[in-house]
């Protein structure tokens, strides 16, 4: 039997638990205790996350990374980091120039190893970061981003993997994101791999989720795969990954050569990482991340998604119950929306050509299953609404899908004038860091070493913003006094109990708050939080207005003038691209003209204007938080009918 290597996948396990990392003294201090526990080879220190995490905290994500991977590296052990390939560490396709400069500066950070991967398997996005990575002097790590259907077969992952090696990748990891790859066809890629390419080293990443896991990793190990992606207590399991003490009996067992594990270093680490809970990061755990669920393997979510899944949850019940409520309806329970958005998801994938339930394309195929539930609920059909960022995957702009699209998708792209792209995606997305240079010249400030702050603002411009404001900061900080107050996570406040009175007596009590529940799927229990009827939302009154601060007029105010409505609940912004130019008062807009965005669950919705006018007001700020329905812009009809 060979030595197998294990990786610490820290930064996976934080996010696949909650929505933070640690801060940067809090990692600091936990470095050297990891190092001490001596059966790591390489910790995952960032990529997908970590540098937005800093931003909102008001952290500086540069100086939080070199101080971060510097205790490691002087221990020898190997930096890892998680690429998106096109889309760089962000949700949305990066310009070329920024991609070969955030190379360049996390290897100058300390950063060893690029993992890069893409959405669609699509081997053109893979081998330009791969080039991009190399140049930089970084170890390249190629990953198949693993999924179970008819199209994704042994012969497939096995022709990927060679596509990839020709391309100059060092090495290969096998990516099963959601856990759901079987064990022995997990094994027959491996060991296909390594028949014709033996001295390729290869990696296996998994989510314990559905449980196939454990399984899985000795396939793979007895397949030939050197290293095993891994987690500590009290973040193993659940939507997370399998604990280091379990793989490594169990690998020794089987008789390959595993590194020691130092207990006494394990637990002190353990006993840190909760008390970095206890400070603030438990408030953002979901409770349903800590447990296992075999309905994933049916839907295929990464293990992650459980948690923004779960958390969606609470702003979709509320919207469907709302309007089942103004429409004399019987509210829907948390288990039952449950169940209904993971079979659309069952459904809906195949029609959009299999794309490997992966970021962003999970978050993409998660929240068109949303959308759709909730209008066939309303009594509307699916593909009422389809996201921008859906439209761009079905279309080609993001790589290509592994897949055709089903006849009724086709047919609905071509009703909405939408033209399929083939070309290499990174040709629509051109260079820009010529005008981030301008703005940080504008605002005198300083490129940074290794140009790495100028690489912040282009990879994240509206975090990296609001960090050099100070709104980040200020906004992070209210938000934890905000859930140490009223719970949150794993630490949620208890409702008040009804005091015990004859029935006769009861009166019906209306919950205006969110109230804290278990939830029975099936047989898998959930904490969920539901909020009921329509007094618990925000409206128009409690924001302030970006034009007439104190007055924020609601819906139907206008009764002359055009009200512009949200056609969801999300975040409202007037462009999604630095190269836009926010509409403002007095601009006159055409009939279908792009007026803004909703950004709901990392996906942005289109606002159009079913008419013609003159904006008279703009009543959000950008960033606000907006419930479907709510006005968004009033405008003045034009003269000339619409």
């Amino acid at each position: 039997m060979h030595s197998i290597k294990f990786s610490l996948v820290y930064r996976d396990m934080w996010q696949s638990a909650g929505k933070y990392m640690p801060r940067v003294d809090q990692l600091t201090a936990v470095a050297p205790h990891i190092i001490d526990v001596g059966c790591f080879s390489r910790i995952e220190t960032n990529g997908g996350g970590f540098e937005q995490i800093n931003l909102l905290f008001g952290e500086n994500p540069n100086k939080a990374l070199r101080a971060w991977t510097k205790p490691f590296n002087e221990a020898g052990l190997q930096c890892q980091m998680l690429d998106r390939s096109l889309n760089g560490i962000r949700i949305q396709p990066v310009p070329a120039d920024v991609r070969k400069l955030m190379f360049r500066v996390k290897s100058a950070q300390g950063t060893n190893v690029a993992r890069i991967f893409c959405g669609m398997n699509d081997p053109r996005n893979i081998i330009d970061s791969i080039r991009y990575a190399r140049d930089a002097g970084m170890v390249t790590q190629a990953a198949l981003s693993i999924t179970f259907s008819e199209v994704h077969t042994v012969d497939y992952y096995v022709a990927l993997a060679e596509k990839l090696i020709e391309g100059g990748t060092d090495e290969i990891c096998l990516k099963d994101m959601a856990g759901i790859g079987r064990p022995v066809w997990l094994g027959k890629i491996v060991s296909g791999i390594k028949k014709k390419n033996p001295g390729i080293p290869v990696q296996y990443h998994s989510h314990s989720g559905p449980g196939f896991a454990m399984a899985s990793i000795l396939e793979v190990a007895r397949a030939g795969a050197e290293y095993i992606d891994v987690s500590m207590e009290p973040l193993s399991w659940g939507t997370g990954h399998v604990d280091v003490l379990a793989v490594q009996a169990m690998l020794k067992d089987a008789g390959f050569d595993v590194p020691h594990v130092n207990m006494d270093a394990y637990m002190k680490v353990r006993s840190m990482h909760q008390e970095f809970m206890e400070d603030f990061l438990g408030y953002y755990i979901s409770p349903s991340n800590r447990q296992m669920n075999s309905l994933l393997i049916s839907s295929g979510l990464p293990g992650g998604m459980m948690g923004s899944l779960m958390s969606d949850l609470e702003t979709n019940l509320n919207d469907i119950n709302r309007w089942l409520k103004k429409n004399d309806q019987n509210p829907l329970s948390p288990d039952s929306l449950l169940i209904k958005l993971f079979n659309e998801v069952e459904y809906i994938w195949p029609m959009l050509g299999y794309p490997p339930l992966v970021t962003p394309f999970s978050q993409y195929v998660k929240n068109m299953a949303v959308l759709n539930v909730t209008q066939l609920l309303k009594g509307g059909k699916r593909w009422e609404i389809v996201p921008d960022n859906v439209w761009d995957m079905l279309t080609g702009k993001l790589g290509r899908l592994p897949a055709k699209l089903a006849p009724e998708i086709a047919a609905l792209a071509k009703q909405e004038g939408k033209e399929f792209f083939t070309g290499n995606p990174q040709e629509l997305y051109p260079d820009k860091l010529d005008e981030f240079r301008r703005e940080m010249d504008k605002n005198e400030w300083d490129y940074g070493e290794d140009e790495e702050e100028l690489f912040q603002l282009a990879m994240h411009p509206e975090q990296y913003r609001n960090y050099r404001s100070g709104k980040a900061k200020n906004d992070f900080e209210k938000d934890v006094e905000k859930r140490r107050k009223e719970g949150g996570g794993l630490y949620p406040k208890a409702p008040p109990m009804e005091p015990d009175r004859p029935a006769s007596e009861k009166t019906e009590i209306v919950k205006t708050g969110p109230t804290t529940m278990m939830v029975d799927v099936n047989g898998q229990q959930f904490r969920v939080t539901v909020s009921y009827g329509a007094d618990n939302t925000t409206g128009p009154a409690d924001r302030q207005s970006s034009l007439s601060p104190g007055e924020n007029p609601g819906k139907g105010q206008h009764k002359d003038l055009i009200e512009v409505p949200s056609p969801l609940s999300g975040n409202f912004y007037l462009t999604k691209e630095p190269s836009e130019n926010p509409k403002k008062t007095g601009d006159v807009i055409k009939k279908g003209e792009v007026l803004g965005y909703i950004e709901a669950m990392k996906t942005y919705n289109t606002i159009r204007s079913d008419k013609g006018g003159t904006i008279s007001e703009i009543l959000y700020e950008n960033g606000a938080e907006v419930n479907e329905d709510d006005p968004l812009f009033v405008l003045v009809p034009n003269d000339q009918p619409n």
